[in-house]
């Protein structure tokens, strides 16, 4: 004979969980103030911290985030100290000293927004760069 717990119907298949969208890739706190400073460091070290930055990790797959932000603060560098160079030389006919000038505002205004940028939206590209690194 069955006894009454044999009687008891099997129990539903768990329900499966409510669909949650994925989060957006968020890149590490550290990573993030590291390729902040990268940036902000343009006008007063020129390219020597961007070049640093990306000697250290270019070769680690998991840092892909410091590679990129690297390279377009080392490119965008490399830019303006290109462009410094002209000025130096435009010094001769005296238009190069007020667009030395320039260049160095310049420099500052888009070092603080990548820097901006980066700390809120994980980004940046700046609009001129020659892209010497890649």
């Amino acid at each position: 004979m069955s006894t009454p717990s044999d009687q008891i119907p099997p129990s539903p298949p768990p329900s499966p969980p409510p669909y949650e969208p994925v989060p957006p890739v968020s890149h590490g706190n550290d990573d993030k103030n590291l390729a902040m400073l990268t940036h902000l460091s343009g006008f007063l070290f020129s390219i020597i911290v961007p070049l640093i930055v990306w000697l250290i990790n270019k070769d680690r797959s998991d840092k892909s985030y410091l590679v990129t932000e690297s390279k377009e603060a080392l490119n965008f560098q490399l830019t303006v100290l290109l462009g410094y160079v002209i000025c130096w030389i435009l010094t001769v006919i005296l238009i190069g000293a007020f667009l030395h000038v320039v260049l160095w505002i310049l420099n500052i205004v888009f070092c603080i927004l990548a820097a901006v940028r980066v700390s809120q939206s994980g980004s940046y590209r700046y609009p001129f760069a020659l892209r010497l690194v890649s």
